[in-house]
């Protein structure tokens, strides 16, 4: 096992070397990319990705509760993922593990910091009522780049969900409106093998790869949000490409997103 495992390391490092991928793509290209918005009809806000073989359905609940002490004008946004057995053999079931948190975290600082959800539009009543997002992440198959795959469709639920009015004294109406977003923060995952950057990496990359980084961008070109895995480490040039590049997937990403949303919309 060890040395099949040697041999495909030592293949995908000279590929990648060469500026070749075992699918044959482009070091800088994505897997083809599939959005379905709006997924799961019952939860406020839903979305189905798919980003190669890597698949996830991410939902959007709200509840109401009480704000925080020191932001009593302002609602809360909490995200959660589980990575079930199902979906890839070295997942273990049981309380969430470090992977499951650091997906949550990624995904969740990236629209946190980038400020795309309106908090304080979430408020009801000032520092007695207000509105509590959850964003649930569920992995269905991990083929890599679960980052990814599940920060765009964080932001897609996000995006198409919707939410009750309530009046000024705290009572629902009938009204219906769209969560209160103002960015569309995108993530976008680098790989380092063989020296070579390496976008949107899929399972056997991962597992050879000497380190990643994850970069938030939003429509203005801002880096909302950076994450680095692994224990390889980065030169400056080499994070600054990595930042390039995630400036420029992000966009084409960010399109996709918009477009699945615009044609469900229709």
């Amino acid at each position: 096992m060890d040395a099949i495992a040697n041999i495909k390391k030592e293949n995908i490092t000279n590929l990648a070397i060469e500026g070749k991928r075992a699918d044959e793509r482009d070091l800088k290209e994505y897997r083809e990319l599939k959005i379905i918005p709006n997924y799961i009809k019952k939860a406020e806000g839903s979305a189905y990705v798919e980003l190669g073989g890597t698949k996830v359905i991410v939902g959007v609940k709200y509840d109401i509760g009480t704000p925080f002490p020191d932001i009593p004008n302002e609602g809360v946004m909490t995200t959660s993922a589980e990575l079930p057995p199902m979906a890839s053999p070295e997942f273990e079931s049981g309380p969430p593990g470090e992977d499951a948190i650091e997906l949550a975290r990624v995904v969740d600082r990236g629209i946190r910091e980038s400020k795309s959800l309106d908090t304080a539009k979430l408020c009801i009543k000032p520092g007695e009522l207000v509105r509590i997002v959850f964003v649930d992440i569920q992995v269905l198959d991990d083929d890599g780049n679960l980052l990814d795959a599940s920060g765009i469709g964080a932001i897609t639920a996000l995006k198409c969900a919707k939410m009750v009015v309530y009046d000024d004294d705290g009572n629902p109406t009938d009204k219906i409106e769209p969560l209160p977003l103002r960015k569309v923060p995108v993530t976008c995952t680098i790989a380092k093998i063989g020296g070579q950057l390496l976008v949107d990496p899929q399972k056997d990359e991962e597992k050879v790869m000497d380190t990643r980084i994850t970069v938030t961008t939003d429509e203005d070109g801002n880096i909302v949000a950076m994450q680095k895995g692994e224990s390889g480490s980065f030169k400056l040039g080499e994070v600054m490409e990595a930042v390039r590049l995630a400036t420029v997937k992000g966009q084409e990403n960010r399109e996709k997103i918009l477009k699945a949303i615009e044609e469900v919309s229709d």
